[in-house]
């Protein structure tokens, strides 16, 4: 499968989406698009694009301004036109998501553990992405090394969502060095954030 690399670094909306648009409607074959780009608006819209083409993507974020998206694509007849595309803003909300729990409800841990996977896949789908997602207590044994969450957890850091844990339960975990995705915060920040949250949602 030959794989193509797009550098959008440097450039704003619409330049990255109108440069793997053309890239897109010349490959002749299955192919992986790789697109590098330096900001979040520019993963939204990416994601965005390969999403109306029915093309899977992934987002991840490497470092403070680079991000990679991967869209694995094939032939087909584009329907973006590049001359009328529009940048669309941001899609972050101010809303918390606070999870203090490895687990979702009562009752049977498996099938609370198998509910958080799909909580946390569901909010990597909303048309309005939260601002930030805090884990505390068991919740902070989530974004580490291994989850089932990672990637999702990856993929909304890339789109601009603020990861943070906080760092006592990490310590408490014996966690800290195997945090995956996102920063580690303190109890001030927490309530910092929660507090300037527009809205709060906590499964």
């Amino acid at each position: 499968m030959e794989k193509i690399m797009v550098d959008a670094l440097g450039v704003q909306c619409p330049i990255p989406v109108v440069k793997t648009t053309k890239v897109l409607k010349e490959i002749k074959e299955n192919s992986i698009v790789e697109v590098h780009v330096d900001n979040e608006i520019a993963v939204q819209n990416l994601l965005r694009l390969a999403q109306s083409q029915n093309f899977e993507a992934k987002s991840e974020k490497f470092e403070e301004k680079h991000f990679v998206i991967t869209i694995n694509a094939a032939p087909q007849r584009i329907e973006t036109d590049e001359e009328n595309i529009a940048c669309i803003p941001d899609s972050r909300t101010n809303t918390v998501v606070v999870i203090s729990s490895d687990r979702m409800g009562h009752g049977n841990d498996e099938l609370g553990k198998v509910l958080m996977k799909g909580f946390i896949y569901a909010v990597s789908q909303l048309d309005k992405l939260p601002k930030t997602i805090l884990f505390y207590n068991g919740g902070a044994t989530i974004p580490v090394e291994d989850s089932v969450s990672l990637e999702d957890l990856k993929n909304m850091e890339a789109q601009g969502v603020e990861i943070m844990t906080c760092g006592t339960c990490l310590d408490y975990y014996n966690l800290k060095d195997k945090l995956a995705v996102g920063t580690v915060t303190n109890m001030y920040s927490i309530v910092e954030t929660i507090n300037n949250a527009g809205k709060i949602i906590k499964p």
